[in-house]
């Protein structure tokens, strides 16, 4: 990325400059998270580059984050977040990960091929409804599928509004139809699991090997960056590309919402049930079952639809324990600070 570059070339907008006072405009740097290694952030300000130390008493920032920072390069404040890109951190640790902030689109990358997965979409497009984001279908390989309408048709069957777009990532002019989305203030960031095509697509939209060129200057990071780690960059079309490495284990949290705009068909259909607290099972009257009966949703997306509500819920649980504990913990360790101090200061 350019050394020297506008606020919004980076993707600055009104939602960000109305948090600021006249004093903070006039006197802090303005910086946008690049980068999320182990042990700092790698920032970009209109004029350079540069390091910024990860405290025990920064909040917990994510590339996309705008911040302020002093003359000295010294952490103020971060802003709020238009929009903020999060999952249930992947394994057995409850813990929330944060993937991604400030993103206008979000591409949701699946393959013409034995990888399209209906289910794997409402789960992306749950997380991004949740988001914020605008969700993006781009259905990739398409140079190698006989019969794309029939995948087109059934990801308009979830959706007759979804934005869907097929392309053959190795071609730039296939590629062009995604440049509405990438233009100059806009951030764009990509999901997709590992073998969509989702590194050569990056690659054509950058006109460059970006994802070597990011796997890199990680090394260069004296082997201190996490997995988990992000990237901006600027396209050539002037939006903002932010690279994500492919999520196999996606798991959702605190997500209600975002289920039921992706579901909203079905969402629609609960509001019509006898009873209000109906589980969409047996119960009479329900309109969910009536319209399954009647063929007007199917199957497949109903069990997907209560299975994504199940994790959610359970994710969601664990997830609030886990901010209750530590918020508890922090008490405990200022109370214990507090304590020394006075001790200190009565044996003085």
């Amino acid at each position: 990325m350019n050394t020297t570059m506008s606020l919004h070339q980076l993707g600055w907008s009104g939602f960000f400059q109305q948090q600021l006072s006249l004093d903070e405009f006039e006197n802090c740097r303005i910086a946008r998270v690049l980068e999320h290694h182990r042990t700092r952030y790698l920032l970009q300000t209109e004029t350079e580059q540069l390091s910024l130390t990860i405290k025990a008493d920064m909040p917990a920032l994510t590339v996309g984050d705008w911040l302020l920072i002093d003359a000295d390069k010294l952490f103020i404040r971060a802003l709020d977040r238009l929009t903020l890109l999060s999952r249930k951190a992947a394994g057995s640790k409850v813990a929330e990960q944060l993937i991604a902030a400030n993103v206008n689109t979000l591409f949701i990358v699946n393959a013409l091929n034995h990888d399209f997965n209906l289910s794997r979409i409402e789960r992306y497009l749950a997380i991004a409804h949740e988001s914020g984001c605008e969700p993006v279908i781009i259905l990739t390989k398409q140079d190698c599928c006989e019969n794309v309408d029939d995948y087109l048709q059934q990801i308009h069957a979830l959706d007759s509004l979804l934005m869907v777009e097929a392309v053959n990532s190795l071609d730039v002019q296939s590629v062009e139809k995604l440049h509405g989305w990438c233009k100059t203030g806009q951030t764009v960031a990509f999901v997709g699991s590992s073998g969509v095509g989702k590194s050569t697509l990056v690659n054509t939209l950058m006109q460059e090997q970006i994802l070597a060129t990011a796997e890199a200057r990680a090394d260069d990071d004296k082997g201190r960056h996490t997995t988990t780690s992000r990237s901006l960059f600027v396209m050539p079309t002037g939006g903002v590309l932010l690279d994500t490495p492919g999520i196999r284990e996606l798991k959702i949290a605190d997500c209600e919402e975002g289920i039921n705009a992706a579901f909203s068909d079905i969402s629609e259909l609960a509001t019509q049930c006898r009873f209000s607290d109906c589980s969409h099972q047996a119960e009479p009257g329900c309109a969910v079952q009536k319209a399954l009966k009647a063929g007007i949703i199917d199957e497949r997306r109903l069990t997907n639809f209560f299975k994504l509500l199940r994790e959610q819920k359970r994710n969601g649980a664990t997830l609030a324990e886990s901010r209750s504990a530590d918020k508890n913990l922090t008490k405990f360790y200022k109370k214990t600070q507090n304590l020394g101090r006075l001790n200190k200061q009565s044996g003085d």
